[in-house]
């Protein structure tokens, strides 16, 4: 590989939220990689800095551009520039979207387990969440979509928040699943919110549709939500943007993105995001078969060392979705002990709603050694765990 994915930053004493833990703990928890970004980033960054004046920045014709022309080289998907607006994040545009597009008291359909904070943006605004919750095979994620067209007919479902690829289940919903939501929504006039931010974290061989490109119908009742900022790992320069094809839908965007104070860049947001996709595909490639190679890492390790738990299968994300339902109903209380007794830090199914419960999070963007540490950590607290309960249930 030209890049080196396996070298150790320490970021411990950084201000790191991942990091910021007890020195006897291995953090694999928020979605933030321990690698750091392409160089062709660093290098614009390094170039920002030496300018040494950080003043009020605009929105540069580049950054239209780059977008437009990474959408179309990589998802063919053809942007046009009206479409596009800056923000500084894609939960701050997910908010807007809620406060903007539906009203105090109406429901916000979301399928779980998802992204918990969909939840705080839904709630936080006087909406309710009203979850249609995927069907889990055993192995995989589905839609079930007599569910969802109950839901989305209720007068009172005004939007549907889309998470496209899905975390944390790895789903990459094709074309025919995108149009018939689509068709769904435009039948009990529900606009669709569509977070696409993994969109570039597919495993090789692997691409994912954009709501925006799944058919006309799609496109012109949704507001498309993206950023460049986690497969390139700089969710701190606050960078995303907001595709929406509809007038109508844009402008209310643009007005609740500018009343919320959310929509003007900072000295570093833009240009990261031009060097990214102007200059980053060689390094996103690399990333994405290392990720995958952890990925394989892990499901082998699972296999044969703690059959108990069974990776979900997945094609996107570098988040792994762990199935521990044979060994507990609870992994907010297995996550405890894995923590407390080996330091490994891991996120809980539970938060996300649905049958999250029963899994587990892992974040395998990271140096494989850290991975086989964690596995090693894995194992220990689950058979700590496991004796455990035995105990506890021993007559």
């Amino acid at each position: 590989m030209k890049y080196d994915f396996d070298k150790i930053n320490n970021r411990r004493n950084t201000n790191s939220m991942k990091w910021d833990v007890p020195d006897n703990e291995l953090p694999m928890w928020v979605a933030d990689m321990d690698f750091q970004t392409a160089p062709e980033v660093i290098e614009a960054l390094k170039d920002r800095v030496e300018q040494g004046i950080f003043g009020y920045n605009i929105v540069p014709e580049a950054w239209y551009e780059a977008i437009q022309g990474w959408w179309g080289r990589r998802h063919h998907l053809e942007i046009e520039k009206e479409w596009l607006i800056f923000c500084t994040g894609v939960i701050p545009a997910v908010t807007c979207a809620v406060k903007r597009l539906t009203n105090v008291g109406d429901k916000v359909l979301i399928q779980t387990p998802v992204y918990d904070i969909f939840f705080h943006s839904v709630e936080n605004q006087g909406r309710h969440v009203l979850e249609s919750p995927l069907v889990y095979d055993g192995h995989t994620y589905a839609m079930d979509y007599q569910d969802l067209e109950e839901k989305l007919s209720d007068p009172l479902t005004t939007m549907m928040i889309l998470c496209n690829p899905h975390n944390p289940v790895g789903k990459i919903w094709s074309k025919e699943e995108l149009a018939k939501i689509g068709e769904l929504c435009k039948r009990y006039h529900v606009v669709v919110l569509s977070d696409e931010i993994h969109c570039d974290l597919t495993e090789p061989g692997y691409d994912y549709v954009s709501y925006a490109s799944a058919s006309q119908t799609c496109r012109d009742n949704s507001v498309i939500c993206i950023s460049a900022s986690k497969a390139f790992n700089f969710a701190g320069l606050q960078t995303a943007a907001v595709v929406a094809a509809s007038e109508e839908l844009r402008e209310k965007m643009k007005r609740g993105l500018n009343s919320d104070e959310v929509a003007e860049p900072n000295t570093f947001a833009t240009g990261a995001v031009i060097a990214a996709f102007t200059k980053g595909q060689e390094w996103l490639e690399e990333l994405r078969a290392y990720i995958s190679g952890n990925r394989q890492l892990v499901k082998s390790f699972l296999e044969q060392e703690l059959p108990q738990i069974r990776l979900v299968e997945s094609r996107a994300t570098y988040l792994l979705w762990v199935d521990c339902r044979t060994i507990t109903d609870d992994t907010g209380q297995l996550c405890t002990c894995l923590r407390q007794e080996t330091g490994l830090y891991l996120t809980a199914g539970g938060q996300y709603r649905g049958d999250g419960r029963y899994f587990i999070r892992i974040n395998i963007a990271c140096p494989k050694s850290q991975v086989q540490k964690a596995l090693t950590l894995l194992k220990q607290g689950i058979q700590k765990h496991l004796s455990t309960q035995q105990r506890v249930t021993a007559p």
